[in-house]
Order: C-alpha cells, then sequence, then structure tokens
C-alpha cells in the first residue's frame, strides 16, 4: 500500500491512521470525505456488517459503489460477514482497493484470501479479541493486512480490550520471525492515549471512528497524526540509544 506519513527517520514500515466511515455522518459523507483527503489521509476504513456473524447491520456494495465515484483514496473494506467468499468479487466490482477477512466467519479462509488475491486487490486477514493468533498464523504469508480488533465487532465507541495488546504483539513478532511485511492493523478504541500502547506493541494501522469523526474532523486528523508521529519518533530515539 507504499508508504504512509511515517515519522521522518523511521523506516521499518509506514503509518497510517485509517478513518472508519462507520463513525461519520452519513449525511455529509462526501464532504467529510473530501477533508479526509485535504489533510492526506490516504487509508478509509470501510465496515460491512450483516447482522449475522456480528450484531449490527450496517452498509454494503451500493454505499461503496456511490462514493467510489467520489473518492480516490485506498479503500479498505472489512467483511464482517458470514461466508465472505461468496461476495469476494463483488466488492472488487463496487470499488474495493483491500478485502479483510474473519478467520471465524470462513469454512477455508485460505481459499478466500487466495481468490482476494487472485482478483487483484489486497487481501487482509483477522481476529476477533478472543480469538488466538494460532488460528491465523499458517495464513500470514497470504495475508497483506492483519487485523487485531481490540473491541468486539459490531458497534463503534466501545473501549480498547487491554488483553489485545499482547495478540498485536504476538502478531508482528510472528511477522518478524517469518520475515513478512504485511501490516498490522487495530481497530476499536483507537484514541489519544491508545495509539502510544498499541504502536508499541507493533502496530502500523490504526482505524479511529468516533476519535476522527466526532466534533471538528480536520483538528481531529491532525492531533491524531501529530500524536503518532510523536510516538513513533520517541520509539525511534529510544531505539538508537
Amino acid at each position: 500500500m507504499g508508504k504512509g506519513f511515517a515519522a521522518e527517520g523511521h523506516s521499518s514500515y509506514p503509518f497510517e491512521l485509517c478513518p472508519s466511515i462507520l463513525s461519520a455522518d452519513f449525511n455529509r459523507l462526501g464532504e467529510q470525505l473530501s477533508i479526509a483527503s485535504q489533510e492526506r489521509i490516504r487509508i478509509l476504513h470501510i465496515d460491512v456488517m450483516d447482522g449475522d456473524f456480528v450484531p449490527s447491520i450496517s452498509f454494503g456494495m451500493p454505499v461503496i459503489r456511490s462514493i467510489r465515484k467520489e473518492s480516490d483514496l485506498f479503500f479498505d473494506v472489512h467483511l464482517m460477514i458470514r461466508d465472505p467468499g461468496r461476495y469476494i468479487q463483488e466488492f472488487v466490482s463496487c470499488g474495493a482497493d483491500s478485502i479483510t477477512i474473519h478467520v471465524e466467519a470462513c469454512e477455508d479462509a485460505e481459499a478466500v484470501l487466495k481468490a482476494i488475491r487472485e482478483a487483484g486487490v489486497k487481501a487482509g486477514i483477522s481476529i476477533k479479541p478472543h480469538t488466538p493468533v494460532s488460528a491465523i498464523s499458517d495464513l500470514l504469508a497470504l495475508a497483506d493486512l492483519v487485523l487485531v480488533m481490540t473491541v468486539e465487532p459490531g458497534f463503534g465507541g466501545q473501549k480498547y480490550i487491554p488483553e489485545c495488546t499482547d495478540k498485536i504483539r504476538e502478531v508482528r513478532r510472528l511477522l518478524d520471525e517469518k520475515g513478512l511485511t504485511a501490516n498490522v492493523q487495530v481497530d476499536g478504541g483507537i484514541n489519544y492515549e491508545t495509539a502510544q500502547t498499541v504502536i508499541e506493541a507493533g502496530a502500523n494501522y490504526l482505524v479511529a471512528g468516533s476519535t476522527v469523526f466526532n466534533g471538528d474532523m480536520r483538528e481531529n486528523i491532525q492531533t491524531m497524526k501529530a500524536r503518532i508521529n510523536e510516538i513513533v519518533q520517541k520509539l525511534e530515539r529510544l531505539k538508537n540509544y
């Protein structure tokens, strides 16, 4: 997915703030996406929920197709749906640049990841907070992105689950040991405080919903990106000390 806005001097992997439109004001969605682009956001996180795999129902292909016409952001589509392999081609056709599936939602996650890659987009694999990392350890080589859910999927505005920190750390360790370059993404309860926790654990893609969209969106993005860079630069200084 190319270079993000990583702090100057830090070259291990890119850092990205990925706003989740689950928290957006859909009456102003076009305007808010424009603000995101102006503030040099590159990746838009799009949560698709089916009311089966997770309790909530969000939105689907018509919304993605509609905003694709007006936006050149990278569409990071997170499928929180049962048996996602049924819809890979449809989501690619409506504008997904990356598709993340849940290992818990698939009978054969390996086959679905291969189908996503064969469709010409990036592939991601995700786990819920109580799913062990071992459930995806054999799938990491097929993933461009590994998403560790840090709240129970299905609802925005939840608090970060501290026990997930060790999962982030374990995912990053496994990727490093295997010589893999997948990005580690976190989603759930990410704010100015928890950003430090997840970055120190090894995450480099931070999904944020209410932290971005509640209040002054432009100011929120600037503050959050500055906070991420501050954390990364501090870690780099400690590394080189």
